[in-house]
């Protein structure tokens, strides 16, 4: 069998886009040949699934799995809507959600060096799904949220199947209240999250560079009004406590009624349960967020493509 130098795989990386491990192992399939190689990389669409890698995925489907005082979110995105209907698409998200659950593991490159069901890695199952599919995906982030003793409830917004769509929400329960008790609560609260997208659980704990501006931004307002010192002072403290009440998930009115503060609700309900409620923590994940999407002019591709 032929060397595998680090150049020979460097060659075959640059010409193929493979990732590293693939091109080492189609050398090794292939006694060194590097053009056999590159056949070889073809052969199993790997070759085609790195070309893919650079253009932009922000749809998909986001997995929701609970299992008692622990639940996962994660989001796997393909670049059209289209594919996130497709059945081995949604298997893989599935699989990847319930890996995360078991392992209790967020971090993305940990969970794509973890084993999968199907054989191999999360990462070369998704590798091998870019490939038979024909579209970049990506496995781009997860979290996992816990509690002692409780509940983690979740909820998903524009479900496209069981465990999984657009929104993702997870609530953790601290508490000895009974689980139906924490169940109906932490669906109603997870509801409330996926609509009203609240930054923080308190106003104490929204980011500080976040706070900031928002305070640079009610000073240069106020500023304008052209009143004494002292009352542009208030007017910003006002805007200010209105900005946290808003983004704070606690002292938002609960869109159930639109009134009560959902610090409230959480007492209630732990009243009526007989056992003190402590919302602990909780993740909204959103399909695409943050994910700057190409805008594509149609006409201007048929004129490239046509030479014009």
């Amino acid at each position: 069998m032929a060397e595998v130098t680090a150049a020979t795989v460097k060659d075959l990386r640059d010409r193929t886009g493979a990732g590293m491990m693939d091109c080492k192992k189609a050398l090794a399939e292939t006694n060194g040949d590097v053009e056999a190689a590159v056949d070889w990389l073809r052969t199993k669409g790997l070759a085609a699934a790195a070309k893919k890698a650079g253009r932009v995925a922000a749809e998909g489907l986001v997995g929701v799995a609970t299992r008692g005082t622990r639940g996962a979110l994660v989001e796997v995105n393909s670049e059209t809507d289209f594919v996130a209907k497709n059945e081995q698409f949604q298997d893989f998200v599935r699989s990847v959600t319930d890996i995360a659950l078991a392992k209790g593991e967020a971090d993305v490159e940990a969970l794509k060096g973890a084993e999968h069901p199907a054989g191999g890695t999360v990462g070369d199952v998704l590798t091998s799904n870019i490939a038979t599919i024909g579209e970049n995906q990506s496995l781009r982030r997860a979290a996992i949220v816990e509690v002692k003793e409780g509940a983690v409830v979740s909820y998903v917004h524009n479900a496209a199947t069981a465990g999984m769509g657009k929104i993702g929400v997870l609530i953790a329960l601290e508490s000895t209240a009974p689980a139906a008790s924490l169940e109906a609560l932490g669906k109603q609260l997870a509801m409330h999250v996926a609509a009203s997208n609240p930054l923080a659980l308190t106003g104490e704990a929204l980011d500080a560079d976040l706070v900031a501006r928002e305070r640079a931004i009610a000073e240069e307002k106020a500023a304008e009004s052209g009143k004494p010192a002292d009352i542009v002072a208030k007017m910003v403290d006002g805007s200010m406590a209105k900005f946290r009440k808003e983004n704070a998930l606690l002292s938002q009115p609960f869109v159930m009624d639109g009134k009560t503060p959902v610090a409230e609700v959480i007492a209630a309900a732990g009243k009526e349960a007989g056992a003190t409620i402590t919302l602990t923590q909780f993740v909204r994940m959103q399909l695409g967020e943050g994910i700057e999407k190409k805008e594509s002019d149609f006409a201007a591709e048929v004129a490239a493509a046509a030479g014009v």
